[in-house]
């Protein structure tokens, strides 16, 4: 590969096809499959991944992707901010929903890890919509499973216990333990930003910081501001590959409402976008937006920062695309 491929993906703009026609695509993008000859040309696959047996107290993540989809709706193509067109950048396509059993947690984990293992055969980097946050384990199983990569996540959680219920192991509060433990993320280059909210006790936090997770409470990300927590994670994660993972939680409920668990005392709208923009020049193989769950979102007004998110992740995902093309190229 020398050069990256003319982009030819290009979302229907609502100056030619009002928001509200058609059938709903993530960003209004062609709909691929597999059987399809453009898959092979797809650079970023935007993808659902409706399921959340994970989740131990209020359902509803597996609705999801398909709320978030309708709201994609509104997404214009160009970023004010960063100037990016991410669909001028690389070649970006609804993939669809992964196919996960919603009666068997482990069958629907190597349906997940499958499809990603594919899409990572194929070049295919993923932004993906959940689901509740046990999809990331999966997703990270099959995108690193030859060398663990670093993570970047904003969430309210941890995500760091060891079982639920007596032994359970796979919830949507154990997914990062599971991931140390089988190698796929490097705790050393691993930091968790916003966690906030009363605790059962200390146990996640103790443990990953024995293992080296860095790990900011929302009060030392207020106390210290945005960029500057930023430059620490940009710092920890450097030049390699790095996973991005954004729990709609870390968003304060009075802006996202519609979650299983939301915990007060987060940050605002602009402050959700604010943090992705600081992402810029970090190796990203992947970003997720998990736990937005339509039955507690009677405005629509999560679903909508959800995808305003995702948009902002693609943004910054497509430069890293890109920036892996050039490095390719020399």
């Amino acid at each position: 590969m020398t050069e990256i491929p003319k982009t030819f993906f290009q979302p229907v703009s609502a100056i030619d096809q009002p928001r509200f026609s058609g059938v709903p695509t993530f960003m209004r993008l062609p709909h691929l499959g597999e059987e399809d000859a453009a898959f092979d040309a797809v650079q970023m696959g935007l993808i659902g991944v409706p399921w959340d047996s994970g989740t131990t107290n209020r359902p509803g993540p597996r609705h999801g992707p398909r709320q978030l989809r309708d709201y994609s709706t509104m997404i214009r193509a160009l970023n004010p901010v960063s100037g990016i067109n991410p669909f001028e950048i690389v070649n970006c396509a609804d993939l669809g929903d992964v196919g996960a059993n919603p009666t068997d947690i482990v069958d629907a984990m190597d349906q997940i890890t499958t499809y990603y293992r594919m899409l990572k055969s194929q070049g295919i980097t993923p932004m993906t919509a959940g689901g509740d946050h046990l999809v990331t384990l999966p997703v990270l199983r099959g995108l690193a499973d030859d060398a663990p990569v670093g993570l970047i996540q904003f969430d309210s959680h941890t995500d760091l216990f060891d079982t639920y219920f007596g032994g359970s192991k796979f919830t949507h509060g154990t997914p990062f333990r599971r991931a140390i433990e089988e190698g796929l993320l490097d705790p050393k280059r691993m930091i968790q930003i916003g966690i906030r909210g009363t605790a059962y006790n200390t146990e996640d936090v103790d443990w990953g910081l024995e293992q080296g997770v860095t790990i900011i409470r929302i009060e030392e990300l207020f106390e210290r501001g945005i960029p500057d927590v930023m430059a620490q994670a940009r710092a920890i994660v450097g030049e390699q590959p790095t996973y991005c993972t954004y729990d709609i939680d870390f968003v304060d409920p009075a802006f996202a409402p519609g979650t299983g668990t939301p915990e007060i005392g987060g940050p605002n709208s602009f402050q959700a976008l604010q943090v992705v923009r600081e992402l810029a020049g970090v190796n990203l193989i992947g970003c997720d937006l998990v736990e937005v769950s339509p039955p507690f979102d009677p405005s629509g007004g999560t679903g909508w920062l959800g995808v305003s998110i995702m948009f902002e992740m693609m943004c910054v995902l497509s430069s890293a695309i890109a920036a892996r093309w050039d490095i390719s190229a020399r």
